[in-house]
């Protein structure tokens, strides 16, 4: 299989800070702007890295840039990053299924492999996994032409009362919090009934598929993502 996102790989621009900063960029903010302090945080660096970062991918035509305002991916940009996260997202999968590595380990595992393998090697890791369409939590694999499936899910926070629904992907990157959920089973494919959305605090509280209730506080229901069952 060819890979077709818009052009060749940018080759010319190999290095492991720029494949970084445009993840970066797509998961913080996709096609829409990300700030300074955004990818500052998303990288655990300086906000005065990221200034310049932003201004040098500019100079490559992977950015729009706007001092003080911040940066968003131009096409050409959007294809390598959808390229990256393609190659990431298929390397989970792989770690997963195939080398018995743990939901919560395989981010930082791909992370450290996805700078050394090349877009052929990712063509035939697809072909090998049976061309799946989601990694381990749930997020949704680009497809080789760089185009994404929609994705209708919405945060478990912003569910209502009596909402029977299906956990489609789960966006939290810590391990821990990865770890916790694994072990009460809040992972994709997992169906909840929503029995209360509390305001106040963002305390979701769901009776899960074996009868278990539990209550999920706001930092994880808002990155555990779901689907209605209506839908």
């Amino acid at each position: 299989m060819g890979n077709e996102m818009n052009g060749p790989p940018l080759t010319q621009f190999p290095s492991s800070s720029v494949q970084d900063y445009l993840n970066a960029m797509w998961e913080i903010a996709g096609a829409d702007v990300a700030s300074t302090n955004d990818g500052a945080g998303r990288l655990s660096i300086a906000p005065a890295s990221v200034t310049n970062m932003f201004a040098r991918l500019q100079d490559m035509g992977l950015v729009q840039y706007q001092r003080y305002h911040g940066a968003s991916l131009t096409a050409k940009g959007q294809a390598e990053a959808l390229r990256l996260v393609r190659r990431h997202r298929l390397i989970e999968t792989f770690l997963l299924e195939n080398l018995g590595y743990a939901w919560e380990e395989v981010h930082e595992e791909a992370e450290r492999l996805e700078h050394s393998v090349s877009d052929g090697f990712t063509e035939r890791l697809e072909e090998f996994l049976g061309y799946p369409d989601r990694d381990p939590h749930g997020a949704l694999i680009p497809a080789a032409d760089g185009t994404l499936k929609p994705d209708s899910s919405r945060p478990l926070k912003v569910t209502e009362t009596g909402e029977r629904v299906r956990i489609s992907r789960v966006e939290h990157r810590d391990a821990a919090a990865l770890s916790f959920l694994g072990e009460r089973g809040l992972v994709p494919g997992r169906l909840l009934e929503v029995r209360e959305v509390r305001t106040l605090d963002d305390i979701v509280t769901v009776k899960d598929e074996d009868g278990t209730t539990r209550s999920i506080g706001s930092s994880l229901a808002s990155s555990i993502f779901v689907q209605s069952l209506s839908e």
